[in-house]
């Protein structure tokens, strides 16, 4: 059967496929649907991403095609940074919007921007941290969202964690807006709880957008319906790990 040539040429430029792209993950949507949207449009070239975004989270989300999978690993042990903004009057078992917030008894007076700066100052630092049970942390094979969802939530110990950084941008009773700079593994919903803890207060993330991984920025990234159709080699970045 004779091959046709036009095929093996498609053929051959997905298999030579490789480099990084940087997409903008909207809301409602998980990491890994931005990864399946990504490989039909590169053709089924291999893809994965260099750490996951909450479903309801937007922001940087790196994907890896061809060989440049092979730096992932080292993708998602770069810095993080994230603006998030938490409401201190509610709460739930999420800590975001996935649930419906339930109100809290708030002190009173309501606590001020120097008590917030307070309390946000002993969390810098490496700190310990317990990541929330509506996670994809696995728990005997399981994901910790999956047994919370069943009503056998998890007990996830406490581990160290690394905050660079955390800025109060913005405050005005209930909601707090933050810039946060931090290592891998630390999570923005877990801050909204412990920061409402320390305060006597509730702590949920109304919004949390992840702005920068290492270098690379929101400011680069496409948004996820401009996606090209095909991607080509042209449409990716090279990471050379610096």
């Amino acid at each position: 059967m004779a091959i046709d040539p036009v095929a093996k040429a498609k053929e051959e430029r997905r298999l030579r496929l490789s480099g990084l792209l940087v997409v903008n993950k909207p809301p409602q949507l998980s990491s890994m649907g931005v990864v399946s949207r990504v490989r039909g449009r590169a053709r089924g070239v291999r893809t994965g991403h260099a750490g996951t975004l909450d479903p309801l989270a937007t922001g940087v989300l790196i994907l890896g095609l061809g060989r440049s999978t092979k730096q992932l690993d080292a993708l998602m042990g770069l810095e993080k940074r994230y603006r998030t903004v938490i409401d201190l009057s509610v709460t739930n078992d999420c800590f975001d919007l996935e649930q419906e917030p339930i109100p809290v008894d708030v002190p009173e007076p309501a606590p001020t921007r120097a008590d917030i700066e307070q309390a946000l100052s002993t969390f810098t630092g490496v700190i310990q941290q317990s990541p929330p049970v509506f996670s994809a942390i696995k728990v005997d094979g399981r994901k910790s969202y999956e047994l919370a969802r069943n009503d056998t939530p998890p007990d996830l110990p406490e581990r160290p964690v690394e905050v660079h950084e955390l800025q109060l941008v913005d405050y005005t009773w209930p909601l707090v807006e933050l810039d946060i700079r931090c290592a891998k593994g630390f999570y923005v919903r877990s801050l909204a709880r412990d920061l409402g803890r320390a305060l006597g207060c509730g702590g949920v993330c109304r919004s949390i957008h992840r702005t920068a991984i290492g270098s690379f920025t929101d400011e680069q990234a496409i948004d996820f319906d401009d996606i090209p159709d095909p991607i080509e080699e042209k449409h990716l970045l090279n990471w050379t790990g610096a």
